[in-house]
């Protein structure tokens, strides 16, 4: 109406048309102004998602407000600098603020200016200000703190820019703690669920991650077939070393020296067998391998530590690790083994939990020397005799808890499972469904062996049912996600990164063994030594563990 004027005017054959009858509400000075909050969407302000940090997203505000400023400023009045200055940037906060509140808090400043409280913010007491910002009341009113600190601004706690606020203050005060650095926060802010928030900032910073890293922690595993099968004693056998100890060598002027105790642990019955070696040398481990097999009997299959797992024991037990790697002493092990049919079989490498069981014996080996030798210097052969002694109380552990009734039998040790029994493990028929007055000596001694075995069974296993720790899994590792590998004998901030490239499931379909690939190769470790960091970047199947070093 405005630029055109009425249709009459257009008309060629100069007749008066009806002018059309506008109503009040219809004319464009005559509308009422309708006042409203505006409501601001993040999808119409782009410069909020393509800032990273928040301290890039208040310089390139403060750079707009400065060049809008000085356009409205006459030519010779415009200041020349290209530096921003303090003003810029608190006008720069001020924008960012009055965006988050108007997109997450819109309508609870729209209850305020009705004179309504927002029953969400109700135990805040929020009121507007003269600016427009939406501030907290509190109790706080008559104290002495600033302005700031007395009545903090609102802000949701559920947007991208508020998570960079925070991270900001997290590095700004040096990877400060949840608790320190919502006090800090609150000095100016005060965000709704603010310990939530802070929380999963400071759990996703990657520097404090690496400072303090989470291994992952899988469903504890099932009972290995060697651990749950009815066999002979010591036919399956683990093996590790204990030490250094310090023994005398020699009579009158006796000389201290380093020996070291190999110790054999049966999987089915939890007897040992402990053998004192002189050295760690592959004469000295195959001449206790052979005792042990003289007056046990034959092995079928030994386990133990993989090779690199006497890294980390002990300066002392890095011989034992070279002895592994050369090639000679592999050579000679495995003619061994091979003429006695016995299979070895390592864990995997850096999984002590995976040998529990002989990492367990060694502890309580450790724990009766400590206090029956203490400082005691012994000779080669009271060392030994010392062992036997200790075995022979180890091996009369009852493997079961005892019962409080008195009329209840003895409970199984691994003594009586080894009671009776030949050096080497003949199969032998049952006596079990004959009747005990029509066995002679030899059926009722096997007889006997048949009820230790049932014994075992009933009482013993049903104790290795519940799992004692290591009760919730987490879900299993993924192909190509970004890992720290965790080194015991080195310092956090020289931790590897990897990248997964091969899983390894269980019988249970959880993966607990992965292979890792660094710039410096591919290595395969248990998921207790790796801590995935807390990036997006573990969805990216082409990250690269050089981009991340």
């Amino acid at each position: 109406m405005w630029w055109n004027g009425p249709p009459f005017l257009k008309a060629t054959n100069y007749e008066i048309l009806e002018t059309p009858i506008l109503q009040d509400d219809e004319l464009p000075e005559m509308r009422r102004p309708t006042v409203s909050n505006p409501v601001v969407n993040f999808e119409d302000e782009p410069i909020f998602e393509r800032c990273g940090t928040f301290s890039k997203l208040q310089r390139v505000l403060a750079q707009v407000v400065r060049f809008t400023r000085l356009l409205c400023m006459a030519k010779e009045e415009r200041n020349k600098s290209q530096y921003i200055s303090v003003q810029d940037m608190r006008d720069a906060m001020g924008y960012i603020v009055r965006v988050l509140q108007n997109t997450a808090l819109n309508e609870e400043i729209q209850c305020i200016q009705r004179n309504k409280l927002p029953k969400r913010l109700a135990n805040l007491q929020p009121f507007v200000d003269e600016k427009g910002f939406l501030r907290v009341g509190g109790r706080l009113q008559n104290s002495k703190l600033p302005y700031d600190a007395k009545h903090q601004l609102l802000l949701s706690h559920n947007h991208r820019v508020t998570e960079m606020l925070i991270r900001q203050y997290h590095e700004e005060r040096l990877h400060e703690g949840p608790s320190g650095l919502l006090a800090a926060i609150r000095q100016k802010f005060w965000f709704v669920k603010a310990r939530s928030v802070i929380r999963k900032v400071t759990r996703s910073c990657v520097k404090c991650f690496r400072a303090n890293p989470r291994a992952v922690q899988p469903l504890m595993g099932n009972l290995p077939e060697e651990r749950v099968t009815l066999a002979a004693a010591f036919e399956l056998t683990g093996v590790d070393y204990a030490g250094p100890v310090i023994v005398k060598e020699g009579r009158y002027k006796p000389k201290h020296i380093k020996a070291y105790i190999a110790l054999f642990v049966c999987l089915t019955t939890k007897a040992i067998h402990l053998e004192l070696v002189s050295d760690l040398t592959t004469e000295a481990f195959l001449a206790a391998l052979d005792r042990f097999i003289n007056r046990r009997g034959m092995v079928r299959k030994i386990l133990s530590d993989n090779a690199t797992n006497f890294v980390g024991a002990a300066k002392e037990l890095h011989q034992l690790f070279v002895m592994f790697r050369e090639e000679t002493s592999k050579t000679r092990i495995d003619d061994f083994l091979l003429k006695r049919e016995i299979e070895w079989k390592f864990i995997p490498p850096r999984t002590p939990n995976f040998g529990g069981l002989w990492e367990a014996s060694v502890k309580v080996v450790k724990r009766h020397l400590h206090r029956t030798l203490g400082s005691a210097i012994l000779t080669f052969e009271e060392f030994g005799t010392v062992l036997t002694h200790i075995e022979a109380i180890v091996n009369s552990r009852p493997l079961y808890a005892l019962s409080d009734d008195p009329n209840e039998t003895l409970p199984i040790t691994p003594a009586h499972l080894m009671f009776g029994e030949p050096l080497e493990p003949v199969l032998k028929p049952s006596y079990s469904d004959i009747a005990v007055n029509r066995l002679s000596r030899h059926q009722y001694l096997n007889h006997l062996r048949d009820r230790f075995w049932t014994k075992w069974s009933r009482d013993y296993l049903s104790t290795l049912q519940s799992r004692a720790k290591w009760t919730e899994g987490e879900p299993n590792m993924k192909m190509d996600t970004v890992v720290l590998i965790i080194e015991d004998n080195q310092p956090v901030q020289s931790w590897r990164l990897g990248k997964i490239v091969a899983l390894y499931p269980g019988g249970d379909n959880v993966v607990r063994v992965v292979d890792v690939k660094t710039t410096t190769g591919v290595f395969r470790r248990s998921i207790r030594k790796l801590a995935p960091l807390p990036i997006s970047d573990n969805d990216n199947e082409e990250t690269k563990v050089s981009d991340l070093e």
